[in-house]
Order: C-alpha cells, then structure tokens, then sequence
C-alpha cells in the first residue's frame, strides 16, 4: 500500500473519531495528515512526511489553540439573550414579599422574581437579567 493512501486512511479515521467526539482538535490533526499525504503524492520520503504531518497537525492545533484562548466568553446561558429570549424583557413588579420575591404576570402565566442580593426590592418596572430554574431575576429599570 502506498504511503500516500496510508496518510489519507489515517485522516479520515482521524475525521471519523471527530465526529463521533466532537473534538475539534481532531480536525487539526487531519489536516497533519492530509499535508503529509500531498507530500508523498509529491515523492517525500517517509521522514519528511512524518515532519510535515507533525509540523502542519502540531502547528493547526497550537494555532487554534492561540485562538480560542484570545476570544471572550459570553454570558452563562440563563443571562444569555441567545439563548433566553426572556432575557432583557420588562415586567411589571407591583409588591415584593418579606422573603425577597415576588410575583409578576409575565407571557400569560404567574411568574416568582427575585432581585440580586445586596439591592434594596422596589416596585415597578425591572428588566429581566437571568431565568435561574422557574424564577425571573430582575434588574430595576
């Protein structure tokens, strides 16, 4: 068997294991293997392109890991307005209770608020911050 052919069995079951993972860095790697595929297609000997492999895989994994690392995280997925379109939308508080929530008729049903800790609870317009489980978290407006 050519090595060529070999370079390519091996990135598309280094493909194949990605998809079944999920594992992003699988794909860099495959492309180590695909590099160095062409570069036996192009007549490289086996050293070079088991160099070209871990040059191209190792550097698509660090370069990608750079990356990652550079973006932002964004906000958990309960204050993520992606995610809930809850999120951002105002309700009307008209009483807090003793324990610190309230109620508020939001999207055609009764729904419990609380307010963040340390924040003195007053009525009237809020925003809504985060859904934590059943409860609306509020912000005044």
């Amino acid at each position: 068997m050519a090595d060529a052919t070999i370079w390519w069995l091996v990135a598309g079951g280094a493909i194949v294991a990605e998809l079944l993972t999920g594992t992003f860095y699988l794909l860099m790697l495959a492309l180590g293997f695909a590099a160095a595929a062409i570069a036996a297609h192009l007549g490289a000997g086996t050293v070079q392109q088991t160099v070209v492999a871990a040059a191209v895989g190792g550097g698509a994994v660090l370069g990608w890991h750079l990356l990652r690392g550079r973006r932002a995280n964004g906000p958990p997925a309960r204050a993520n307005r992606n995610v809930n379109m809850d999120i951002g939308e105002t309700v009307m508080v008209e009483a807090w209770l003793p324990d610190g929530t309230g109620s508020v008729h939001y999207r055609g049903a009764r729904w419990t608020v609380i307010h963040r800790p340390g924040v003195v609870p007053v009525t009237g317009p809020h925003r809504v911050a985060e859904v934590i489980g059943n409860r609306l978290l509020v912000e005044k407006l």
